[in-house]
């Protein structure tokens, strides 16, 4: 279970900062966003819950991290692709922003929670 923590680990982190980064493209650009990316923001919002539920049945069942922070981390960049859902505006380039930011946020929290747990 473990292996599949640290494989996951890897995809969340490049997952958010692709969707990080093609957001603020399209944010530069002043276009909206297709499907294509609509899908890859899932993708990596739907890694980091995956990665919050593994770490948590790692726990549940003894496993310990190496850093007593690692799970702060990961509980923060849970709580970071979750909050555009509750507070980003209805104005279509706001929300992309809230979202890109989001995902960049996670990103560097997965990168420091990947650290803290090697």
């Amino acid at each position: 279970m473990s292996e599949l923590h640290a494989l996951n680990a890897v995809l969340v982190v490049a997952a958010n900062l692709l969707a990080a980064g093609w957001g603020m493209v399209y944010l530069r650009r002043r276009r909206t966003p297709g499907r294509v990316y609509a899908h890859v923001l899932a993708l990596a919002q739907s890694l980091v819950i995956v990665q919050v539920a593994i770490g948590l049945l790692l726990l549940s069942g003894g496993s310990s991290s190496p850093d007593r922070l690692h799970p702060l981390y990961g509980t923060l960049a849970l709580l970071a692709v979750l909050s555009p859902w509750l507070y980003a505006p209805p104005v279509p380039a706001r929300r992309l922003a809230w979202f890109s930011g989001a995902a960049l946020i996670a990103g560097a929290l997965s990168v420091r929670a990947y650290l803290t747990g090697s």
